[in-house]
C-alpha cells in the first residue's frame, strides 16, 4: 500500500534522516507499520524549537512551504504559493493508494478541497483539534469540519475526531490516542487525600495552556491554608516568567519548575501526585490528562472540547471554569469531598486503562484494512 499524509507538521531533515514533533512521529510510527510505502507532504522548515524524533520507517518527503496568513505581506506570499502546493498534493494522491489528512491546518484544508477529486481513493482524516460542534473557531476550521463531515462531497473517507458528538455524518469516527501498552499497566496504591496533595501540571508552558492559571490557583489555595504542591513538566515561551513569578511571590517551597523531562520521570510522578492540573483554552485530546487518568491521578481541567466526555462530566475528574476564584472555589469543594476522591480515581484509571497502545494500533490497522 501506497500511504500518504498530509501536513501542517514540518518533517525535518537532520544527519540524514528525517524527523518531526515526538508524539507525531510515534503515532505515524504505527501507522506505516502497516503500509509498503509511506509519503508525506509537509513544510520542511521551522525556526522555533521543536521536540524531535526520528521516523522509524524513514519516508519519501514532498516539501512544500508553509502558508502564513498573519501580514499582508505573508498573506500575498502564501497565495501566490498556493497553486504550487495545490500541485503536490494533486501530484501525491494520484501516487497514494491511502490519503491521510492531518487537521486543522492551512495544508490540511487545501487538502480537503483535493481530495474531493479522488472520491474513489480509500482516505481517513485525523481531526487533533476541537471538534465541538458549537466551538468558537476560525473559519478555516470550521470550513475543514464542514468538507470533512459532508458525505455528498467528501467520499470514502473515515474522520477521526476526539468525542462523541450528537447528530454526526456516517464517516465521523470517535476516536483516541493513547501512550501506555497493556503491559505498562500496574496496581497504584490507594491516595491518602489527607495529606499534602499533590499536583503536577504537564503540557507546553504557553498561553494556550494557561500555566500561569493553574499556579495561581495553587498559590491561592496555600493561601487559605491548603497543605499542597505542584510540579510542572514542559518547556515553552512561558518558562522565565513563570519562574520569576514563582520567586516573587516566595512560593520555591511549593512550586517547582522542571521543564522538559524523559517519559519515566514523568510516570513516575504521576504514580504519586494526587491531581494532573491543565485549565487549557483549547485541546483536542488532552493526552497528558488521559496518561494522569492511567494511573489513577485525577484530573483538573477546563471544560472545553472533548474533556467532559473523557471526564464523564466529573465523575472522573473536576471540571473548573477558567476564572481564578471561581476554579479556586470548585476545586476547594472537590477536595473536601475525600470519599468521591477516591471514586474519582479510580474511575478515572480504569477508563484510561482501556485505551492502550496496543487497542490504538488495532483500531489502526482496521482503518488501513478499510
Amino acid at each position: 500500500m501506497r500511504f500518504l499524509v498530509v501536513t501542517n507538521a514540518p518533517t525535518l531533515k537532520e544527519d540524514n534522516y528525517y524527523k518531526a514533533y515526538a508524539p507525531y512521529v510515534r503515532e505515524m510510527d504505527i501507522w506505516s507499520d502497516y503500509v509498503e510505502d509511506f509519503k508525506i507532504i509537509s513544510p520542511t522548515k521551522y525556526n522555533q524549537p521543536l521536540l524531535t524524533t526520528p521516523f522509524k520507517k524513514q519516508p519519501i518527503v514532498d516539501s512544500i512551504p508553509s502558508l502564513n496568513f498573519s501580514s499582508i505581506l505573508s498573506a500575498f506570499i502564501s497565495f501566490i504559493l498556493t497553486p504550487v502546493i495545490i500541485f503536490k498534493l494533486f501530484r501525491g494522491m494520484l501516487w497514494a493508494d491511502h490519503i491521510h489528512l492531518r487537521c486543522p491546518g492551512n495544508i490540511g484544508l487545501l487538502g480537503c478541497f483535493v481530495q474531493l477529486f479522488f472520491p474513489k481513493k480509500t482516505k481517513t482524516a485525523k481531526y487533533a483539534g476541537n471538534w465541538d460542534p458549537n466551538a468558537k473557531q476560525p473559519l478555516s476550521y470550521k470550513l475543514q469540519k464542514w468538507i470533512l463531515s459532508n458525505t455528498n462531497l467528501t467520499k470514502n473517507i473515515q474522520v477521526l475526531v476526539y468525542g462523541d458528538w450528537v447528530n454526526q455524518t456516517k464517516n465521523i469516527k470517535p476516536f483516541f490516542t493513547a501512550t501506555y501498552r497493556s503491559s505498562e499497566i500496574e496496581t497504584v496504591p490507594n491516595r491518602a487525600y489527607n495529606k499534602t496533595l499533590k499536583f503536577v501540571f504537564i503540557g507546553s508552558l504557553v498561553v494556550g495552556k494557561r500555566p500561569l492559571l493553574a499556579i495561581k490557583i495553587i498559590e491561592q489555595l496555600k493561601i487559605k491554608g491548603y497543605n499542597i504542591s505542584l510540579e510542572l513538566f514542559g518547556d515553552g515561551v512561558l518558562k522565565e516568567k513563570l519562574i520569576q513569578y514563582v520567586l516573587d511571590k516566595n512560593l520555591s517551597d511549593t512550586i517547582i519548575i522542571y521543564g522538559n523531562q524523559p517519559k519515566e520521570a514523568i510516570k513516575k510522578a504521576l504514580k504519586v501526585a494526587h491531581f494532573s492540573i491543565l485549565p487549557s483554552k483549547s485541546e483536542g485530546w488532552p493526552k497528558a490528562i488521559a496518561e494522569a487518568m492511567f494511573f489513577g491521578c485525577i484530573p483538573v481541567v477546563t471544560k472545553i472540547s472533548c474533556v467532559p466526555y473523557m471526564l464523564d462530566y466529573g465523575k472522573r475528574g473536576v471540571l473548573i471554569p477558567s476564572e481564578l476564584e471561581s476554579a479556586t472555589n470548585k476545586l476547594i469543594k472537590a477536595i473536601k469531598n475525600k470519599a468521591q476522591l477516591k471514586l474519582q480515581s479510580k474511575a478515572a484509571l480504569k477508563w484510561s486503562q482501556h485505551y492502550t497502545l496496543d487497542l490504538f494500533e488495532n483500531e489502526i490497522a482496521k482503518l488501513l484494512k478499510h
